[in-house]
C-alpha cells in the first residue's frame, strides 16, 4: 500500500506540477503528507502484528523499533526545514538525501526486522546516492526521482517481510 502510494504521489504531481521547481513547497508537502499516511499504515500494522503475536512484549517491542528508526526520520525533517529556510536552491536533493535516510533507518532496524531487510536499506541507500547523481545534472525536483526509489524499495520490503514472516500465517521462518 505504501508502494502505491508513493506511485499516485508521483503519477498526480507529474500531471498537476508542470515544473516542481516552481513549486517546491506544494511537491515537498504532497511528499510529507505521503511520509506521513504511509507511517500511520506501517505503525497499524506494527501495532495489530505485535500485538497479536508477541502479546505483553507488544509495547516494548515497538518503542524498541521506533526508537531506531525515529533517529533518521528527524534528521530527514531537519534537513528539510534547513535547506527550505537557508538554501531553497539545494532543494533539488532532498529526494536522494531522503531515501538515503530511509536506508540508515532500515539499516538501524535490522534488530527487530528478519536480516534480509539489509537488502532494502542497501536499495535505498544506493537509489539515493544514484538519485543525488542524477539529478546534480539538471539541479530540479523530479516526482519520478522520489517515487520511483520508494514504490521499488516498499515493493522489495513488503516482499521480505511477506517471506520471513511466513506469508499470512504471521509465522516467523529467518
Amino acid at each position: 500500500t505504501t508502494g502505491l502510494l508513493a506511485a499516485v504521489t508521483a503519477a498526480v504531481q507529474s500531471l498537476w506540477l508542470d515544473d516542481p521547481g516552481h513549486y517546491p513547497i506544494a511537491f515537498l508537502a504532497a511528499w510529507a503528507v505521503t511520509a506521513v499516511a504511509s507511517a500511520a499504515l506501517i505503525g497499524a500494522e506494527m501495532i495489530a502484528r505485535t500485538r497479536r503475536h508477541h502479546g505483553g512484549l507488544a509495547d516494548a517491542m515497538l518503542i524498541n523499533a521506533v526508537e531506531q528508526a525515529l533517529p533518521a526520520g528527524v534528521a530527514g525533517v531537519a534537513i528539510a526545514l534547513v535547506l527550505i529556510q537557508f538554501a531553497p536552491e539545494t532543494l533539488w536533493m532532498l529526494p536522494g538525501l531522503w531515501q538515503v535516510l530511509v536506508g540508515l533507518g532500515i539499516f538501524a532496524s535490522v534488530r527487530s526486522l528478519p536480516r534480509a531487510v539489509v537488502w532494502a536499506g542497501a536499495w535505498y541507500v544506493a537509489a539515493g546516492v544514484v538519485v543525488l547523481a542524477l539529478s546534480s545534472q539538471t539541479q530540479t525536483l523530479s516526482p519520478w526521482a522520489m517515487g520511483v526509489p520508494f514504490v521499488i524499495g516498499q515493493l522489495l520490503l513488503a516482499a521480505i517481510l511477506h517471506f520471513a514472516f511466513g506469508g499470512s500465517d504471521g509465522e516467523f521462518t529467518d
